[in-house]
């Protein structure tokens, strides 16, 4: 589980706002996902004690942010530019921006900036019932709540605000025991059929998620996870409801996502690119090998023989006249 550890050390290091009881929380989480067994699933463990960053659409000039005002709750619009306060709307009850990995990423606001999705906060594993709050977010207003039994965190919602994606927790011992659902808003019921990738729907992919990128259309919701054998990308195509796990074999460093058009690109803990993904076919794109330079060519391909054997008798002709030389000036000395 080092590597695990490793990269939230790294992650927390440039991350300001993971807050110091995610960090304290990640030892215990470590040391729970270790002594459980593994899940036959994609998607994983809720980011638990992290604070999500403002919300907003691909390249939009609206935000949202979530503050506490016991008993209630204030949701905020903001100019992204300056933090300006636009609207607010105060709510009943405890609700937050769902943070889904831990560099604070944000999730829950449909592409089309209608629908925002607020979840409560998790007070303990597990829960009887889950509450989420759907915002209008055209009119600033309450649509609904949507009280499901069991235990749920929030993973994604569709570009039209149609489907949301959530993580049910089936087992009261076991968080890493779950299943990826899609709630249809219009029919206001979960749908049974759980979102796995059809071609390896019994792999084991239980990590936990560092860092998530949606593409500008709001269809496609990557997501990095620190896996328990390597890493891997969860691919979640939020219109199709079904998803792509792209294994990070090569992978020992993580450090966030970054999405150029149709590259993603997979961080390591120092910043820089470690592996990139082809998401028109969400294969890993082949990384060219570094060519060595010219006197490490010329040295790899000597046999090593031909360099000692000639070293060797040069250090043996330096000795000798070493020798010499001394014994004529012993000589030199005596006459």
């Amino acid at each position: 589980m080092q590597p695990l550890a490793t990269d939230l050390a790294a992650l927390a290091r440039r991350t300001p706002g993971m807050t110091a009881r995610a960090l304290l929380l990640v030892p215990a989480s470590l040391a729970i996902l270790a002594a459980l067994p593994a899940p036959a699933a994609a998607d994983g463990l809720p980011a638990v004690g992290v604070d999500a960053a403002p919300l907003s659409t691909f390249g939009g000039k609206l935000e949202y942010v979530t503050a506490r005002a016991k008993p209630d709750t204030v949701l905020r619009e903001r100019t992204v530019a300056r933090g300006r306060v636009l609207r607010a709307l105060r709510l009943k009850g405890n609700f937050t921006i769902p943070a889904v990995a831990y560099d604070r990423s944000p999730s829950g606001l449909s592409a089309d900036g209608r629908t925002l999705v607020l979840i409560s906060p998790r007070r303990h594993f597990p829960r009887a019932t889950t509450t989420f709050a759907v915002i209008d977010a055209k009119r600033m207003g309450l649509r609904r709540h949507i009280r499901l039994r069991g235990d749920f965190s929030f993973d994604a919602i569709s570009p039209d605000g149609r489907l949301v994606y959530l993580i049910n927790y089936l087992s009261k011992s076991d968080f890493t025991k779950y299943a990826v659902r899609a709630y249809d808003m219009r029919a206001r019921r979960l749908l049974r059929d759980p979102v796995v990738d059809p071609s390896e729907p019994g792999e084991d992919m239980s990590g936990l998620p560092m860092s998530r990128v949606s593409d500008a259309e709001g269809r496609w919701a990557y997501t990095l996870y620190s896996g328990r054998k390597h890493p891997f990308v969860h691919a979640l195509d939020t219109e199709g409801r079904t998803a792509v796990c792209i294994d990070l074999d090569d992978v020992h460093s993580l450090g966030g996502l970054e999405l150029h058009g149709t590259r993603l690109d997979v961080l390591g803990g120092g910043g820089g690119v470690v592996a990139s993904i082809d998401t028109s076919t969400h294969r890993v794109i082949p990384r060219p090998a570094k060519r060595k330079p010219a006197t490490e060519e010329s040295a790899a391909g000597i046999p090593w023989l031909l360099i000692a054997a000639p070293t060797a008798a040069l250090l043996l002709l330096a000795a000798i006249s070493r020798r010499r030389r001394s014994a004529e000036n012993v000589r030199a000395g005596r006459a």
